[in-house]
């Protein structure tokens, strides 16, 4: 798999392709972290441009970055490439609509929780 190190890298995968909006994998109202089971998740028509998460780090940081006063939540959040969760993620494309998504897992004591959050050429990435 792909390691994604910059934002220069993510915005030549994300390309300026206009994301088509007739599409069944119902992932593009997903513009803060959304949960996603895997039922929902449309495995066959997603594939994966590569991966934030550093091979070489055991334990990645949980710390956050909001510059401009966001929260994880946030849709206008930044993509803090080396804060969490973004240094948990896959970057992932649905071949039928051209969408890309962030993708990690969260893993709690008693549940794991899958989540994801659309991106396009006008999100505010940041090395």
């Amino acid at each position: 798999m792909q390691l994604i190190q910059s934002a220069n890298q993510i915005r030549a995968l994300l390309g300026e392709k206009e994301v088509t909006k007739h599409c069944q994998c119902g992932l593009s109202a997903s513009s803060g972290w959304q949960s996603i089971s895997e039922e929902r998740w449309p495995a066959h028509q997603m594939r994966c441009q590569g991966t934030l998460r550093d091979p070489d780090l055991l334990e990645p940081t949980f710390e956050e970055l909001h510059p401009k006063g966001t929260r994880y939540e946030s849709p206008d959040a930044p993509v803090a490439m080396k804060y969490f969760p973004y240094n948990r993620c896959d970057l992932w494309r649905c071949e039928t609509c051209a969408q890309h998504l962030l993708r990690y897992t969260e893993f709690g004591g008693y549940y794991v929780d899958h989540r994801l959050r659309m991106i396009s050429a006008r999100t505010d990435i940041i090395d």
